[in-house]
Parts: C-alpha cells; sequence; structure tokens
C-alpha cells in the first residue's frame, strides 16, 4: 500500500519508514550514515523514526520542521500538494527535478481534481 506525502514521495517506501516499522536500530544506524552523506548533514541513528509525512506519529525532522512543501499544504488543509490549485507551483517544480517520481505520483492524484 502507497503512503503518498505531501510532496508525491511515496513514505511507505522511505528507508526512514521502513526502519522505523521494523523498529531496526541497525538500520537507522545505515541510513543515518547514508543520508549524512548524501546530503552532506549530520543526521544520527535516532532521528531515523517516522511513521509517514502525514501520520500523527513519529516523523523525521526534515518533514515535520523543514519541508517548505508539507508546512505549505498543512496551511492550506491539503492532503498533498496535487490537491492545490497552484499545482504545481515553483517550488514544487525544483523539489521535481531531485524527485522525478514525486511528480508521476501528483500527476496521477492530479487528474481526481480535474
Amino acid at each position: 500500500m502507497s503512503m503518498i506525502s505531501c510532496c508525491g514521495l511515496d513514505c511507505s517506501k522511505c528507508e526512514a519508514f521502513l526502519a522505523t516499522q521494523a523498529d531496526d536500530d541497525a538500520k537507522r544506524a545505515e541510513v543515518a550514515k547514508q543520508w549524512s552523506a548524501r546530503y552532506n548533514a549530520d543526521i544520527k541513528p535516532e532521528h531515523i523514526n517516522c511513521d509517514g509525512c502525514r501520520s500523527q506519529g513519529r516523523m523525521f525532522f526534515y518533514c515535520s520542521d523543514v519541508c517548505e512543501l508539507r508546512k505549505c499544504c498543512q496551511e492550506k488543509d491539503l492532503e498533498h500538494c496535487a490537491a492545490c490549485d497552484m499545482y504545481a507551483c515553483d517550488k514544487l517544480e525544483r523539489f521535481f527535478e531531485v524527485a522525478p517520481e514525486a511528480r508521476r505520483a501528483l500527476d496521477a492524484l492530479r487528474r481526481e481534481y480535474e
């Protein structure tokens, strides 16, 4: 079952989500190491706890505290960017450059609103 986030990524395929759901500390450490290198950030294994972007549970700090797309959806009371009347805004277009799979997911959801 997919869990499409605000930005269009599938939380059910996210390494942090998978490690959290399995309660796998070794996987958390592996993900933290990979993401620290990939994003040039200091990500610790204890940061790798997430029940999904749109959940009321645990959330990776970037998604909960930093992600502009998620904050925008919350401010507009939208499930995801595809439901927005400004789809696809400049911020989202820039995100699609690094995550083309998010565009495919949101485009599919967008068809439900047309």
